[in-house]
């Protein structure tokens, strides 16, 4: 159990700072485009803004952060249950809040600051709750229903951004959380894993699941940072990927807290969701920087 919240913490740490870092270059981009109108005719960014984004150094260090919170989060997501491993690793929304502070220039409300501190009692709440983990033996036919999910929700959310522009930010974030919610259930059912067996995991639907959800969830998301505020979009993720894989994990995979404690786990459960959406609610608006005074013209 603590080497899976150790993991889920540092998984929730990566992520947080690779949100901002990406923010940071994806806005950066976004004001360079923004002069060329580099837009779809709905308002939305184009696939070359989201490229160009991508390019910038903190887009880069921000995307290996996401890759190294994705092997921690897929580990902690096997040690422990999906309604815990989940929701630490959605922590990292306090992450992206507080640094948003220092590299975004986002001013937080007292209410923002309460919130936060709600999700963080929360945790507390859902690691002294949490019992064993289930297992991750399902009927081959889940895996598949698993890929056909996932490929639906990914292929929708592209095709939202497209139509609607600037007003798909939260479903953006949205459906990048149920994506990346898709993906930790993968890795629960994975076959082929313990004992590796590399034909099984070929053959394994739920593996091209997780590389359709992972590769959609974060292409949603950047595009999320790009048209929307950063902490509402994260807000958006964090109900995405916590909720429906948290109930999955109950329902379906035999997740289970302490003998007596199902009470706590719920109300921790409860408390962390809602606290990461007051963070959006409460969410300060990004406003640009005020512009430097420019130097009066020479004359002659």
């Amino acid at each position: 159990m603590l080497l899976g919240l150790l993991t889920a913490i540092a998984a929730s740490v990566c992520y947080g700072t690779g949100s901002v870092l990406q923010a940071v270059g994806s806005r950066r981009s976004a004001r360079r485009d923004a002069a060329a109108s580099d837009r779809t005719q709905h308002g939305g960014p184009s696939l070359s803004s989201t490229a160009k984004a991508a390019a910038t150094w903190e887009f880069i260090v921000g995307t290996v952060l996401d890759f190294v919170g994705f092997g921690l989060g897929a580990l902690a997501a096997r040690l422990l249950p999906l309604f815990l491993s989940q929701t630490v690793i959605s922590a990292n929304l306090v992450i992206t809040a507080v640094l948003s502070v220092k590299l975004l220039g986002i001013r937080l409300s007292r209410a923002e600051w309460t919130s936060i501190g709600v999700v963080c009692s929360a945790l507390v709440l859902l690691a002294t709750a949490a019992g064993h983990e289930g297992g991750g033996h399902t009927a081959p036919a889940t895996h598949g229903w698993l890929l056909a999910v996932s490929l639906l929700l990914m292929a929708g959310g592209a095709v939202a951004v497209r139509l609607l522009g600037a007003r798909a930010a939260i479903l953006a974030g949205l459906l990048s959380g149920l994506g990346f919610g898709a993906l930790g259930v993968g890795v629960r059912v994975l076959n082929g894993v313990d004992p590796f067996d590399a034909g099984a995991l070929l053959a394994d639907p739920a593996l091209y699941a997780i590389l359709v959800a992972g590769i959609g969830g974060m292409y949603l998301h950047t595009v999320a940072l790009q048209i929307g505020s950063v902490n509402g979009a994260t807000a958006a993720l964090v109900v995405g990927e916590t909720v429906l894989p948290g109930v999955i994990g109950v329902l379906w995979l035999g997740d289970a807290s302490r003998a007596g404690l199902a009470w706590m786990a719920v109300l921790g459960f409860v408390l962390a969701v809602g606290g990461a959406v007051a963070v959006a609610w409460f969410g300060t608006p990004d406003t640009p920087a005020p512009a430097t005074p420019k130097e009066p013209a020479r004359v002659g």
